[in-house]
């Protein structure tokens, strides 16, 4: 179809390179995505990914860094299609 703009699938390695790195090129196509450019797809085995990732290694006191409320919160901001 014409009208849409060109998709692109992620996996949990370029949600993290794309949610934790300016310079990547997975994060010029978030961004892109926030312009509807171009499309992301992304299903929950990347999502649980980057969660896993976040949870065990932005900790503060021991404790993890955020909340599930604010991790949901960032998940439903992103302009990714979850599949």
């Amino acid at each position: 179809m014409a009208w849409r703009p060109r998709g692109y699938r992620f996996t949990a390695k370029h949600l993290v390179r794309a949610l934790c790195a300016d310079d990547t090129d997975e994060a010029k196509l978030l961004m892109s995505a926030m312009y509807g450019q171009v499309e992301l797809f992304a299903d929950s085995t990347a999502w649980n990914g980057f969660i896993w990732l976040v949870m065990n290694t932005c900790k503060v006191g021991g404790q993890p860094m955020y909340t599930g409320h604010e991790l949901g919160a960032i998940k439903s901001a992103l302009p990714i299609v979850w599949v």
